[in-house]
């Protein structure tokens, strides 16, 4: 991997490299013109379908829609309720009645995704009340199982290393059968888009949003891994999205709560940013995801990525020569709703290029502004029928036409299989990283350090159905034959917890601190300190962000290693590696900047320690 010594030189790097890197400059790129090749015959057929719509049903089409409840016809009252607040529908059913929707999106906090059976179930019933509407069109239903930080399927379903551990383990066979493993599963539960992957180059350390949803900070090694997982979601049976284009890597502003500004020149654009989208491209991606930011270089007009035409049709389409399905990420988030108002915001979409419309926040102002729109001729009927046919063949591409159903045989059959499950740990274990054991700790021995403390974060699930992290190290300790007590001290310590800390690490053998974006002034450093000051070796795990270790130099830390993630299939991983039952194999996808001089690295892209 190459050495990259700082954020200022990233973001000059020459464009010789990042053409080797990836695909080729712009100027090559209309040879990828037509990627989407389609069958002339399959094309008529999906002429004739949507021929026999109605202009209802077409819009409805471009949009995909969230809905609460664990059924698609007799969800919980609490669930009744949210929908009627928010969609002014019981149920589902009368959600994809009322609206003629193309899409649904799963999430776990609507209570969509409670266990394999009832997904499969929920998944069957969208599907009859799809068909049982007039033009009779399956619906794409979709989630984010990015894995990692994101991720709405948990347990019993296989969770899988998130991309930046991938990145750190610089495998594409690996990261592609780690695609292909989620795919297969989403398949088998009836979810057939999966928004993923992040093609993000991830650039800047204080990114709020990305870090470690993106593979790394190297457009090579970034493009590498995301070609490798759209081949293997893909050839699991599911859509892969490529996101957020036109690349959210550099950004210091959340976009689910501001309009983040992307300072790139055109020429770093091309370099830094487009070349995961490229080979997404070359793949055969079968969908991309917009971003709302601003990027002046690419569009001076102040408009968000997902509303600019010279960017979604001028750049993502004519340049780059794709033409799939271009998703717009949520409508609900503010990046896309500061400069627009919720009506314009679908209507302006569709005319920049995009073909669906993500979770708008109202669907019945968002649904409607489109059929206006399309009255009062500011957008054409044929507008509408280019972005459904495309969503058709998408549809058709999957075999949704043919069978949308999925059957409790084939889950039982692939969720969760031992063998995806043990294929999980062992991947996981090639993702985790050593980045320091200055004292050669590591190893830990239970002979000489049996008895361990085990401290630190606790963050929510993903999924809602694993951690908390500190139990799930301590526990895979103790299968490993230590003795270990588990502490949460959470990502804000007080000074009582750092007390509580201190007292229960004495006569311990060593303590393991899970640590969660450590800053200068986190009270997490203060509690790393403490413990250290015991005299009982420390080592920290950072599981979140890579980049907590700037942050501990100097601390007397034994050993620091990055976990990436704090789902339990990265954590058991990160414990055999500290107990020497595995090998640390991760290398840095990222270069951790020093604390107290961000210019300076301290350590780079590709440095990872071995035992």
């Amino acid at each position: 991997m190459p050495h990259r010594t700082s954020r200022r030189t990233l973001l000059t790097a020459t464009a010789a490299t990042a053409a080797a890197a990836a695909t080729g400059g712009l100027a090559a790129t209309p040879a990828l013109a037509a990627t989407h090749s389609t069958n002339a015959s399959t094309d008529r057929r999906l002429r004739r379908v949507i021929a026999g719509m109605s202009l209802e049903e077409k819009v409805g089409q471009l949009f995909v829609m969230r809905v609460y409840g664990h059924s698609a016809t007799e969800p919980d009252q609490a669930d009744i309720d949210a929908n009627l607040k928010e969609i002014g529908v019981r149920t589902a059913a009368e959600l994809i009645a009322e609206y003629h929707v193309g899409g649904i999106i799963y999430f776990t906090w609507a209570h969509n995704t409670r266990d394999p059976h009832q997904i499969a179930d929920l998944s069957n019933g969208l599907q009859r009340a799809a068909l049982a509407g007039r033009s009779r069109v399956p619906l794409i239903v979709s989630t984010d199982q990015e894995h990692g930080i994101v991720c709405r399927v948990g347990e019993p379903a296989t969770l899988l290393p998130g991309a930046m551990a991938l990145g750190a383990g610089g495998s594409r066979s690996d990261t592609r059968r780690a695609a292909w493993i989620a795919g297969a599963e989403l398949a088998a539960l009836g979810i057939n888009q999966n928004y993923a992957p992040d093609a993000d180059v991830n650039v800047n350390p204080a990114n709020p949003v990305i870090g470690v949803r993106s593979f790394g900070s190297d457009p090579a090694a970034v493009a590498d891994l995301v070609a490798a997982q759209v081949k293997g979601y893909q050839g699991a049976g599911v859509a892969a999205a490529a996101k957020h284009f036109p690349g959210h890597g550099d950004t210091s502003t959340d976009s689910h709560t501001g309009l983040p500004v992307i300072s790139h020149t055109r020429a770093q654009w091309e370099e830094l940013d487009a070349p995961p989208f490229r080979a997404a491209i070359r793949a055969r991606i079968d969908s991309i995801m917009t971003a709302h930011i601003v990027v002046p270089a690419l569009d001076p007009s102040g408009d968000p990525a997902t509303l600019s035409r010279p960017i979604l049709t001028g750049i993502l389409r004519e340049e780059l020569g794709y033409d799939g399905v271009v998703v717009t990420d949520s409508l609900g988030m503010e990046g896309v709703r500061t400069k627009y108002g919720d009506d314009r915001v679908p209507v302006l979409a569709l005319r920049a290029g995009v073909d669906q419309l993500l979770n708008p926040p109202n669907l019945s102002v968002a649904w409607n502004a489109v059929l206006k729109a399309v009255r009062g001729g500011e957008l054409t009927e044929a507008r509408i029928d280019e972005s459904v046919l495309r969503i058709l063949r998408l549809k058709s591409g999957l075999g949704l036409f043919r069978d949308p159903f999925v059957s409790r045989r084939g889950v039982d059959r692939t969720v969760g299989s031992r063998a995806h499950r043990a294929a999980a740990d062992r991947i996981a274990e090639r993702t985790t990283t050593l980045l320091d054991d200055p004292g050669s700790l590591l190893p830990l021995s239970r002979r000489s350090h049996r008895s361990l403390l085990v401290v630190g974060a606790d963050p929510a699930s993903p999924s809602g159905t694993t951690g908390p992290p500190t139990s799930t190290l301590a526990n895979a300790f103790g299968e490993l034959g230590f003795t270990a007590r588990a502490l949460s001290t959470g990502t804000a310590p007080n000074r009582a917890k750092i007390d509580e800390a201190v007292a229960a690490a004495r006569g311990r053998d060593a303590v393991i601190v899970a640590t969660y974006n450590v800053t200068a002034a986190s009270s997490q450093r203060t509690l790393v300190t403490a413990l250290v000051a015991t005299g009982v070796p420390v080592v920290t795990v950072a599981i979140r962000n890579p980049y907590d270790i700037a942050h501990l130099t100097g601390a007397g830390v034994a050993a620091s290693l990055a976990a990436y993630s704090w789902t339990d299939v990265e954590l058991r991983a990160a414990a055999r590696v500290i107990a020497g039952r595995a090998e640390p194999e991760g290398t840095l996808p990222v270069p951790v900047q020093r604390a107290d001089d961000p210019t300076q690295v301290l350590y780079p892209v590709g440095h990872g320690l071995s035992y």
